[in-house]
């Protein structure tokens, strides 16, 4: 496998299996307590290799905090957006606007400059995202807009951003990138037990039960899906990882479609053709 070739793997495997993780996650009920038993499982997941990569060195304590924090923020936007907005309504933006803001905070925080084939490419792509996980047919008519949960999306979008960027700088910065990684998922899971604990205290034991299975499936998948995206973000451009590992919608849709009996559709197949052709003119 050539050195160009290895990140656009290991983005096509985040997004396969981050669509894995999303699918036994979204079975309904509370996403928040869902997040934190992904989290917790994620973080358990890891453990053992805490005892076999170096312990951070100091200078990289600091990115590994500002990560985290970029991680709460997206979580915070992320569970707001799908608890004021249909799934169908505010995972297209959130997701679909992703790769665009990556590439903007990328400009000011990494010095990454698409180029201009780059940029109609993401542009192309997050286009092609948003039209692919909109709803089909006469749904797409039904939905009424939620400027709160767009609003919502939007920021769930910007944090996707932020904490690519936090993320690719810290495990670029790392003497040991493994490090980054596992003790990233090792404290990621404190910010959403907290305000989970709290904010559903008398409850949290009724609303974790029915999370568990999915929560459990998805905190595994995620370590395996963003894993390999930050292996990627240490060899090529945050957007491009962002870009590829979006994707995710694709093959959640083909889930979807095997799995719930959801048609693809026409319009769905021809985004995914403009969706490989922005793909394509990131790499090119």
């Amino acid at each position: 496998m050539s050195e160009s070739f290895l990140p656009v793997a290991l983005c096509l495997f985040s997004a396969i299996t981050v669509a894995v993780a999303n699918f036994a996650v979204k079975r309904g009920g509370d996403v928040l307590s869902a997040r934190m038993v992904l989290s917790i499982t994620s973080a358990l997941c890891v453990l053992p290799f805490a005892f076999i990569v170096p312990l951070p060195e100091a200078a990289l304590w600091p990115p590994i905090a500002i990560a985290i924090g970029a991680h709460w923020i997206y979580q915070v936007f992320m569970v707001r957006a799908l608890h004021r907005g249909d799934l169908s309504l505010v995972f297209p933006v959130m997701r679909g606007l992703a790769p665009l803001m990556t590439a903007i905070i990328a400009v000011f925080a990494l010095n990454e400059y698409p180029g201009m084939l780059g940029w109609l490419g993401l542009l192309l792509a997050s286009l092609a995202l948003l039209v692919f996980a909109l709803p089909q047919g006469e749904d797409l008519g039904k939905k009424k807009l939620n400027q709160s949960a767009l609003i919502w999306a939007g920021l769930t979008a910007i944090g996707i951003g932020l904490y690519s960027v936090t993320d690719a700088y810290g495990v670029r910065v790392a003497e040991n990138r493994f490090t980054f990684i596992v003790w990233l998922f090792l404290l990621d899971w404190l910010g959403t037990t907290a305000v989970t604990v709290w904010t559903r205290r008398g409850q949290l034991i009724a609303r974790l039960r029915p999370q568990l299975v999915g929560g459990i499936v998805g905190g595994v998948s995620s370590v395996f899906s963003y894993g390999a995206a930050l292996l990627a973000f240490s060899m090529t451009q945050a957007a491009t990882v962002t870009a590829i590992r979006e994707t995710s919608v694709v093959f959640g849709a083909i889930l979807g479609a095997v799995f719930l009996k959801e048609g693809l559709g026409k319009r769905r197949i021809a985004a995914a053709i403009l969706l490989a052709a922005g793909l394509l003119m990131l790499e090119a």
